[in-house]
């Protein structure tokens, strides 16, 4: 189904001509005044779940935008995939009539030639789009979460566990965000977040229209980021104790393993056919990884033993609803390790470990813990067993958790964390995460001999020690609009920023000096040698959010020293300037950088050489 909901002062048909399929009407027409008018394509295979699905989110728009009524409007023109005419009337009126039980609601006729005049109000929700579809290919995990009942808690910091209604979240409103976020389950966008805004403007990356979507095209800038923190996280992983692998990207779908598998992975696929087989596209390393660890010889003097991969790209296929920007895609670049452990004490430590380990990934990349908010998934057994061990997880950031607690297990985990990073739409998006796998050892047949010589069993953890890299960035941008809203500017790590040193000559005769000390900056360096005034190539550089802006002059030169504002020292009505060599500059940049990857400047070093991507 195809649904455009126009929020309006009025919308006033006509019948006009029937047609062969057109239902009974006797009236002329109609006028429907302060109305959602929901112009509605049935097309094939629509059914109940998509009356349901499709009533949920008219009843929503509508409470959202004050709407006074509701019109349903047979409207043809929004697919090419229609239903036949008695399948369209009967669900156009199921339709009504669930609407009809919350809400004012009218119908056009079915089948006629309608003359309109409508009256859009002109405000950011007043006009929307929806596809609402049945999933024919949910995986038994994703149809098992439907069913799973949670019981919510706030582990605080001292281990205590308090019933989520009782829990005073005063000074803590990011946690009550994240928790409201997490037990409603809403994970379609309304509206457009800020890291979009952005992505697009920053030149870092933009949605590909030719492409499914969920696929994002990314600019030099955008690469060059993307590729420092693939590089670091995998430095971090492979430092860890990881061994680096790659596995194919493609597997068939009715291999008995795999399949096994994919029924009790929550995720939707992406279903490819070959030849005489039918393939899916992986959504995460495990089959791959897996398959290689089964075909292993493991001693338990290897153990832990972990191997890791960063996936580009794995391929989910989300929600059209859910689909935004950098936070929720359909082909992603997942840093993934697995790691095989002898025994549930041995896989507690590592998880702890681990645990730890995701919380230095993210602060190294500019994310702190008080970013984003931890969420523990966890069965009653494991939890009531294992007591004391949850308790030691959240004193290691200080902060009250929120916990997900359920009667019995339903996925291949006993427990996983994850930190969520909560938007300015107040959108949680999970970044770095662990799991205790304790069925895919047998499910693989993989084993380790282990002292006496017998072939035992272990147990697995998944880890993507900082979530997917476009998430990462996601939650730099998104972290960016809080730095604009509390009055300081927005801005990248400097080790992740594509150009960290502007170098801006104040007339065309320095323009050689400008492009000198250029090249003895040791760091991401360009020069602005356009046709421009100097405020202007200053106000651009701030535009691109460049960490540090020189300008050189004659005054410069007499002192033989930089003047630099500092862009993390200045505020929206202040700028920092400062004056300093050009080592003193190398020095800074260089502890700011200290311990991370560097790669050179991927576009030309002189601006007016470069091209624009907007």
């Amino acid at each position: 189904m195809r649904l455009l909901l126009i929020h309006a002062d009025y919308i006033e048909y006509e019948v006009k001509e029937k047609t062969k399929l057109a239902e009974d009407f006797e009236e002329k027409g109609d006028r429907v005044e302060e109305v959602l008018v929901a112009f509605t394509s049935v097309e094939k295979g629509d059914n109940e779940e998509v009356v349901t699905k499709a009533v949920g989110d008219i009843l929503d728009v509508a409470k959202k935008v004050d709407a006074k009524r509701i019109l349903i409007y047979p409207y043809a023109h929004l697919s090419s995939n229609l239903a036949d005419a008695e399948t369209a009337v009967s669900i156009l009126k199921k339709m009504e009539s669930e609407i009809a039980k919350e809400f004012e609601v009218k119908r056009a006729p079915f089948g006629w030639y309608k003359a309109f005049k409508l009256s859009c109000k002109g405000h950011p929700l007043s006009e929307l789009s929806r596809e609402i579809t049945v999933e024919m290919d949910v995986t038994k995990a994703l149809a098992d979460e439907k069913k799973v009942r949670s019981y919510w808690f706030i582990l605080k910091p001292e281990g205590e566990l308090v019933e989520i209604e009782n829990f005073n979240f005063e000074g803590y409103e990011n946690l009550k965000k994240f928790a409201k976020y997490e037990m409603e389950k809403r994970r379609a966008v309304d509206a457009i977040p800020a890291h979009v805004e952005f992505m697009k403007r920053l030149e870092i990356a933009d949605y590909e229209k030719a492409s499914d979507s969920g696929h994002i095209k990314y600019y030099p800038k955008g690469r060059l980021i993307k590729s420092l923190l693939e590089r670091f996280i995998t430095e971090k992983c492979v430092e860890y104790g990881a061994m680096e692998v790659e596995t194919p990207i493609v597997y068939d779908r009715n291999h008995p393993t795999l399949r096994k598998y994919l029924e009790r992975f929550p995720a939707r696929q992406y279903i490819l056919e070959g030849d005489k087989r039918e393939f899916f596209m992986r959504f995460a390393a495990c089959f791959g990884q897996f398959l290689m660890l089964s075909d292993a010889t493991i001693s338990y003097k290897n153990l832990p033993l972990r191997i890791y991969e960063l996936t580009r790209y794995s391929f989910r296929k989300e929600q059209r609803g859910e689909l935004v920007g950098l936070r929720r895609l359909r082909a992603f670049t997942m840093p993934d390790m697995h790691t095989i452990v002898v025994d549930m004490d041995q896989a507690m430590k590592e998880f702890l470990a681990q645990y730890r380990l995701s919380v230095e990934v993210l602060r190294e990349i500019g994310i702190e813990p008080s970013d984003y908010e931890v969420a523990i998934r966890v069965t009653k057994d494991f939890y009531t067993q294992n007591r004391e061990f949850l308790q030691e997880i959240a004193r290691v950031l200080g902060k009250p958790i929120l916990l997900e607690m359920w009667d019995e297990r339903f996925f291949y985990f006993v427990l996983k964390f994850e930190f969520n990073f909560v938007d300015s739409l107040d959108k949680a998006s999970a970044l770095s995460t662990v799991q205790i796998d304790v069925e895919n050892a047998e499910r693989y047949g993989i084993e380790f001999v282990d002292a006496n010589g017998e072939r035992k069993r272990p147990i697995i953890l998944h880890c993507s020690v900082s979530g997917a890299v476009e998430r990462v960035i996601y939650a730099l941008l998104e972290k960016a609009k809080f730095k604009l809203e509390s009055g300081k500017l927005p801005m990248l790590p400097v080790w992740l920023s594509p150009i960290q040193v502007r170098v801006i000559p104040v007339s065309e005769r320095f323009r050689d000096k400008a492009i000198e000390v250029a090249d003895k900056i040791k760091a991401r360096v360009d020069v602005d040698d356009r046709d421009e005034t100097l405020n202007k190539k200053i106000r651009d550089a701030s535009m691109e959010w460049i960490p540090y802006i020189v300008v050189i002059g004659e005054k410069e030169i007499e002192e033989g020293k930089l003047s630099v504002t500092i862009r993390s020292e200045s505020t929206q009505k202040e700028q920092k300037k400062v004056m300093m060599t050009i080592e003193e500059l190398n020095e800074r940049i260089k502890s700011e950088c200290n311990g991370k990857p560097f790669a050179r400047l991927h576009l030309p070093k002189l601006l007016s050489m470069r091209p624009s991507f907007r």
